[in-house]
């Protein structure tokens, strides 16, 4: 006997009227330990049927990826869908993941063969509803408005779908005692049944996963563990901007990402995001720097923009929007300490224009060229970038994948980039500027004393 807090997951061998892990009231309910066999071990049951067998013995598969018809969404995968892959899909309320899955959904349909959508949260009808707003009228896209796991796995043994959609895992009902929906016990026992089906049957699948307070995947840490893939749908409500993001990924990189726009008729991909993100208005402007910033293997251009103006009432502000906050503060000290400046009575409010988050340390010499230039009330030279880490004596030290991201500039029209001593293979027709510590760079564009 045991009792498991239906929040978080946490285990304790009484009741307790609070969970000590996430501080949930009343939320621990008593489970059922599973017997042990005549043995003495509980006896579970066969995951694929398989028995061990050597390394060698076991034939290669050819690895066959399933384009998801969204040539953004198949580069974050690595290349596609692979077939008996789990994906995780998370994302906020009203991001956007039902609008970009039925598309997603409809385009492996036309392409790939049957695919099942279950809809836990909304009726067959509703959904419906929303595939009309999208365009979406695709034969071989069958819609399933069910919670219960025994039936969702008679649907799927009838269709054969070649990949199955369940929005959302939280609403799934493993079992009748398994405890209420969407609690612990049954988002884990639902999420490890699909990922048995889905592996057993080479069938693709989506599960949708609500998001916690804390911007993590809801549910207990192991759903995590067992799906192949995790994805976050991230945005902001009040602007178009989707930016699709992968924390894990066993058949491709992690930390790639995918930008979307929110339109009438649903996701449109945003084949360019430096364009997106980058001023239309080019001209030189105080305040703002560009700089070039990797994104998993792709490159985007951001426009870091600061403004720093002298405090009259209290203590002087420190904001930033889409900035690691504590790195803000010791790129400011290191600004004060080797450069001379005085800022430690003037508010300083830094952002990245279109509201893209980055936590890149080659955006150091961006933020620190930004800041001087609100300062000093000079812009930077025009067309020039800048890229380099600021270490805490002021130097500037290399960045990964420089030859990458200057290919990337150059393509757009810059002519100048400030740049750490670093190698860069091939030759490039920019002007390349390197520099060692910050006061070199502050010379360099013009911003010392």
């Amino acid at each position: 006997m045991a009792y498991v807090c239906q929040k978080c997951g946490y285990r304790s061998v009484k009741w307790l009227g609070r969970c000590p892990s996430c501080g949930a009231w009343d939320s621990f309910e008593e489970i059922t330990e599973e017997k042990p066999g005549k043995g003495g071990a509980a006896e579970p049951e066969s995951w694929l049927g398989e028995e061990p067998r050597p390394l060698t013995q076991i034939p290669s598969a050819p690895l066959k990826r399933l384009s998801t018809g969204f040539p953004e969404v198949d580069r974050l995968l690595g290349g596609g869908l692979i077939p008996g892959a789990v994906i995780l899909f998370g994302g906020e309320p009203g991001v956007g993941k039902s609008t970009l899955l039925l598309q997603i959904a409809a385009s492996l349909a036309r392409t790939h063969g049957p695919v099942l959508y279950v809809s836990g949260e909304e009726s067959a009808p509703q959904v419906k509803l929303r595939a009309e707003r999208l365009g979406i009228a695709e034969g071989g896209l069958y819609l399933f408005a069910e919670q219960s796991l025994p039936r969702i796995a008679a649907a799927v043994a009838e269709l054969s779908p070649t990949v199955l959609v369940v929005d959302s895992l939280q609403t799934v009902l493993a079992r009748a005692d398994g405890g209420e929906v969407g609690g612990v016990q049954q988002v884990r026992e639902a999420a490890a049944e699909i990922a048995r089906l889905a592996k057993l049957r080479g069938m693709a699948s989506f599960l949708v996963s609500h998001i916690t307070k804390g911007g993590g995947f809801a549910g207990p840490k192991t759903v995590e563990h067992i799906v192949d893939v995790a994805i976050y749908l991230e945005g902001v409500r009040e602007t178009d901007l989707r930016i699709l993001r992968s924390v894990k990924n066993r058949f491709g990189s992690t930390h790639e990402v995918a930008v979307f726009r929110m339109g009438e008729r649903g996701m449109e991909e945003v084949v360019n995001p430096s364009v997106f993100f980058l001023s239309r208005d080019r001209r030189p402007k105080p305040g703002a720097a560009i700089v070039p910033v990797l994104e998993g293997t792709r490159t985007m251009l951001v426009e870091v923009q600061a403004l720093v103006s002298p405090t009259k009432y209290g203590p002087p502000q420190r904001r930033c929007a889409g900035l690691d906050y504590n790195r803000v503060l010791v790129l400011l000290a290191v600004i004060e300490r080797y450069l001379g400046v005085h800022i430690g009575m003037s508010d300083v409010y830094l952002a990245v224009a279109g509201g893209v988050e980055v936590r890149e340390p080659a955006l150091d010499l961006g933020i620190a060229a930004a800041v001087l230039s609100s300062l000093r009330n000079r812009p930077l030279p025009p067309h020039t970038v800048v890229l380099g880490e600021i270490g805490l004596s002021g130097e500037i030290r290399p960045v990964r994948k420089a030859q990458e991201r200057l290919r990337e500039v150059e393509k757009l029209g810059f002519k100048r980039a400030i740049l750490p001593h670093q190698e860069i293979g091939s030759e490039l027709s920019l002007e390349l500027v390197r520099v060692k510590t910050v006061a070199e760079a502050g010379e360099a564009l013009g911003l010392s004393g």
